[in-house]
């Protein structure tokens, strides 16, 4: 095993304040532990919540801040009591790198849920020690919080599946959506939900893209392999499609109403919000009570559910659509990300960087 020095510094791209600007930024990542793997970036994906962060919507941003949680790396070095990896593996890393371990989140492996999790950036370790995320060239990650990447799937193609794709898996199968033959509805055709498309797909699902213009509609059939589309401000379209959908999956990071997506469901339906929107939202109860619908919510996933989705698309042919960018390029890509103008994930080409040269 590689020997685990007690300190080292890399470099990121970090804002340093609320305008959200990234630039380089060198720093000492923690000392590595026995149980902690440590590991070179080479992509790491782009997420609307990277955008919120920086720029502190949520009003709880640390600066300086190394975004990039959709992390993908090679093993490096191993600590004494690792036994899941090897130096060389491929592996990744999602939203979380910490857990309490004893809590009944954790034991019941939903660890997502425990109230002591720790941030893959923007927290602290119990230690003191900030985290800072996968825009940089190298990470210490406690090996229960890394994954394996399988031989078949394209690294940068497992990149944004570490949350945008374990964040569509998990409330399929907790829903029980993992029998196929149900009809799904995807709302909101960005980074998640395009992938939430491909994923219902693979599960046998027939699925209908929700979104509020035609904008989208030969890529989410065309492209996407969507069955059905569906625009939002189409009243027409919308009375014909009421009591449709056995469940919505729920992706648009923003406010909005829910009364017109309740009326698609089915008695029984499911609305599961998946998109973090950082406002009240509003809806009517008559439309849950006289068709004994729900509204649910899911974050993320496990971390067996992360590997399961792995294993999934690798297993399925799952392909996100991508753009791939170097480092120089993030500044530009959170700007288009904020106009929706990627189709549909930037995956950061971390390692053509040479960060620490």
């Amino acid at each position: 095993m590689g020997s685990l020095e007690s300190e080292r510094s890399v470099t990121g791209y970090a804002a340093k304040d609320s305008s959200g600007h990234l630039s380089p930024y060198s720093y000492t990542l923690r000392t590595p532990g026995p149980e902690d793997v440590v590991l070179r970036v080479i992509y790491c994906g782009i997420c609307h919540t990277d955008l919120h962060q920086t720029r502190n919507d949520m009003g709880m941003s640390n600066y300086p801040m190394v975004p990039g949680h959709e992390v993908v790396g090679v093993v490096t070095e191993i600590g004494k009591e690792v036994e899941k990896f090897k130096i060389g593996e491929h592996v990744g890393v999602g939203c979380i790198v910490g857990s309490c371990k004893s809590c009944k989140a954790c034991s019941g492996k939903v660890e997502q849920y425990c109230n002591k999790r720790i941030w893959t950036y923007n927290d602290v370790y119990p230690d003191g020690k900030p985290t800072q995320g996968g825009f940089a060239s190298t990470m210490v990650v406690d090996q229960m919080f890394v994954v394996h990447i399988p031989e078949n799937l394209p690294l940068e193609q497992a990149a944004p599946l570490l949350c945008a794709g374990v964040t569509v898996y998990s409330p399929m199968k907790h829903f029980g959506m993992a029998e196929p033959g149900k009809r799904c509805g995807i709302l909101g055709l960005g980074g998640v939900g395009h992938v939430g498309v491909k994923i219902a797909k693979a599960f046998g699902h027939h699925v209908t893209v929700i979104s509020s213009s035609n904008r989208k509609r030969e890529e989410a059939l065309g492209v996407l392999g969507a069955d059905a589309y569906l625009v939002s401000n189409d009243a027409v379209q919308m009375q014909e499609a009421a009591e449709s959908l056995d469940f919505i999956l729920d992706t648009v990071p923003a406010n909005h109403p829910l009364e017109p997506y309740l009326s698609l469901l089915k008695i029984n339906g499911k609305l599961i919000m998946l998109g973090v929107v950082p406002e009240p939202l509003h809806f009517v109860s008559p439309l849950l009570i006289l068709g004994r619908r729900s509204i649910a919510g899911s974050f993320i996933g496990s971390m067996e559910e992360t590997q399961e989705t792995l294993n999934f698309c690798a297993d399925k042919k799952v392909s996100c659509q991508i753009e791939v960018v170097g480092m120089e390029y993030l500044n530009d890509a959170m700007e288009r990300l904020e106009k929706n103008d990627v189709r549909y994930r930037f995956v950061v080409d971390v390692a053509a960087s040479n960060l620490d040269k």
